[in-house]
Parts: structure tokens; C-alpha cells; sequence
């Protein structure tokens, strides 16, 4: 399961999305988050996730480490499923009546919706953004749209610092996650123990390790980046300076476009809408 976790992840390559200027690639995730929320209809929903699949076509990421990535939020599917289909309730006759359990129409509705809005979310935010973004220009470009805050001492800098070094160190814990549940394994440690209480406890022989890798290593980067005289934004210089160019202004148009195409299918009447 720890081998399936993407999230933080960045995958080279030579596509559009990967050539984009990180800005552009940051305001279009915001804007397609938008769309994902604003989005009332089936037609509109499907339209947001066939765009988040043509998205994984045009980066020339596999579907297989897409299909990866969505298997950690499993359990937060299965749960906002469950919650719409037994909790939503209705003036309308329910379609299935067992005992308490009553499910209604727009109850189903609601569970498509919310399984549609969070598979859409997830895959295109990860191939828009950080599976085609190398935390480097990650980082400048959440600068660079924050720099206006820096007129009102906003730690611009060290804010869009802390939050890439974060998503980096993401598949580095997971992998040293996995590397210390081998070894707790190898040893005799169980995981496999019943009840809540007793899985806890088999997990302490590896959260400690954890702990202190992960320390470790922010005690290593915080001596690398001394030894390099790092000194935060104050008198930096980059090797490559961001640029707008024509495709970014093309892809801003394009998501433009679409957020108004999103609103038009929103008019459209459907039986299925919230």
C-alpha cells in the first residue's frame, strides 16, 4: 500500500504540461478545483473527469501509477459513499426500505457525484501539478504569485519553501516507512493483529524509528543547506528566471474557455443534478 502512495512525486518527462511555467500550472489547478465544486450536473462532472484523463494522455504518465495513487483514498471513497447512500434523506419514496436503513434516489446521486468530484480532484491536481513539476520550480513559482505579500512581511520565501520541502519528504518517509516494516518483519514483528488497541501497539516498533529517521534527515538538510551558505531569498539569484510564454497564455485562455463551458452544462436540465 506505502509502494502505491504518489503523492509528492515528480515524474520527468518532455510533454506540454511538463514545459509549462509552474505558475500557470498552479493558477490552472486552482481553477479546475474551482470548476470540481462549482459543478452541479452529471454532464459537467464527466466533462471535468474526461479532462483530468485527457490531462494523463498529454503528461505520458502511465494510467498504472494514476490508478496507483488513487488507491490510498480508498477508504475516504468507501466513506463518503456510505455516508451519502445511508444518511441523505428525502420527501420522495425510498427506492430500498430494510429495517432502518432507507436509501433514496438523490442519495445515489450524491455518492456518483462526490466518487466523480474526488477521482477528478486527484488525478488532475497530481498530473497538472506536482507529477509534472520538479519541486524547484514548484517552489518558484509559488513565490513568485505570492511576492506581492511580501510588501506586508509575509516570509514569502521560507512559506514556499517549507511547503515543498514537505511534499518532497513525502515518497522519502513512505519509502522509509517501508524499508523499516521489512525489517520489523524479518525480525518476527506481526502486523497482521485484531482490534484496534493491538494493531497501535504493533505499530510503535516502527513509528519511533520513523520519528527519529525523519529528524535525522532534517538535521542532514539543515546542515546542507549551512554548508552551502544558504541565506533564504535575501541577495538570491536563479539559473532560470520564469517567463510567461505563448503556451502558458494559450493554457490560461484554454482554462478560461472551460470554466465557461462548465458553467453552460451547469444551465443544462438533467434528472441527474444536485
Amino acid at each position: 500500500m506505502l509502494k502505491d502512495i504518489t503523492l509528492g512525486q515528480y515524474f520527468s518527462g518532455n510533454s506540454i504540461l511538463h514545459k509549462l511555467d509552474p505558475r500557470a500550472k498552479i493558477i490552472l489547478v486552482l481553477l479546475y478545483v474551482v470548476m470540481i465544486f462549482i459543478a452541479d450536473n452529471l454532464f459537467s462532472l464527466m466533462a471535468l473527469l474526461l479532462t483530468a484523463l485527457i490531462l494523463v494522455a498529454v503528461s505520458g504518465i502511465s494510467y498504472k501509477i494514476v490508478l496507483k495513487s488513487l488507491k490510498p483514498i480508498m477508504i475516504l471513497i468507501v466513506f463518503t459513499t456510505i455516508i451519502n447512500l445511508f444518511f441523505t434523506t428525502s420527501d420522495d419514496a425510498p427506492l430500498v426500505h430494510w429495517g432502518i436503513i432507507k436509501i433514496y434516489r438523490v442519495g445515489i446521486i450524491n455518492a456518483v457525484f462526490m466518487i466523480i468530484r474526488i477521482v477528478s480532484l486527484i488525478i488532475g491536481t497530481s498530473v497538472l501539478l506536482t507529477y509534472t513539476t520538479s519541486p524547484i520550480s514548484l517552489t518558484d513559482g509559488i513565490e513568485r504569485l505570492l511576492k506581492p505579500l511580501k510588501k506586508i512581511r509575509v516570509p514569502v520565501h521560507e512559506f514556499a519553501m517549507m511547503m515543498t520541502i514537505a511534499l518532497r519528504f513525502i515518497p522519502t518517509l513512505l519509502e522509509e516507512t517501508d524499508k523499516i516494516i521489512s525489517a520489523q518483519k524479518a525480525r518476527g514483528a506481526g502486523f497482521d493483529s485484531k482490534g484496534l488497541i493491538n494493531k497501535a501497539k504493533a505499530f510503535l516498533p516502527i513509528l519511533i524509528p520513523l520519528f527519529i529517521s525523519a529528524f535525522r534527515r532534517a538535521d542532514e538538510l539543515a546542515t546542507a543547506m549551512e554548508c552551502r551558505c544558504y541565506r533564504g531569498d535575501e541577495g538570491r539569484t536563479r539559473m532560470k528566471v520564469l517567463k510567461y510564454s505563448a503556451k502558458d497564455i494559450i493554457a490560461f485562455f484554454a482554462g478560461i474557455l472551460f470554466l465557461a463551458g462548465v458553467i453552460l452544462l451547469n444551465t443544462i436540465n438533467t434528472s441527474l443534478s444536485i
